[in-house]
């Protein structure tokens, strides 16, 4: 294992690991919420970290996900193709996916950026909403070497 994958595999999975600590609390704050309303004692906020959370979940999954092919895949086009064909088309369509979240990645860069010199925050909590949004470009980032990884470990050769 080359040193690109185990970086891949080590941060994917740990970015994983935060995703899945971030949906337990997300369960948990929803269901003590629901919990102590009816009680008349709701949890101030729960709406802002839920969807904090859920942004994490999201973000720090597609890493792993993408690893380990858990998303749905349309694989009609590439069953028919030869194997040097596939590859070829395998690898356009990872840089394609390079390309897009990178460009995510910057972009969420710049809009944390601007959260925090704006000093955006959430309305009830007042949570700086910078962190949120730098954290998911860095798994932006960690996407790329992934698919990058990906291309590296393809074995087919090439027409």
């Amino acid at each position: 294992m080359n040193l690109i994958s185990a970086l891949s595999r080590a941060l994917s999975k740990s970015m994983f690991a935060l995703a899945g600590v971030a949906l337990a609390a997300s369960m948990v704050l929803t269901v003590s919420d629901v919990i102590l309303r009816s009680f008349q004692r709701p949890i101030v906020g729960t709406y802002e970290l839920v969807g904090l959370l859920g942004a994490i979940v999201v973000g720090f999954a597609i890493p792993e996900t993408s690893r380990s092919n858990g998303h749905v895949i349309m694989d009609f086009l590439p069953s028919v193709l030869s194997g040097g064909l596939r590859r070829l088309l395998r690898i356009i369509v990872r840089l394609i996916g390079i390309s897009l979240f990178l460009t995510i990645a910057v972009n969420l860069w710049s809009m944390g950026t601007d959260f925090r010199i704006n000093g955006e925050v959430t309305p009830t909590l007042q949570l700086p909403l910078y962190p949120v949004a730098w954290g998911l470009s860095v798994c932006c980032l960690i996407e790329c070497l992934t698919l990058f990884n990906d291309i590296l470990e393809t074995k087919e050769p090439v027409l």
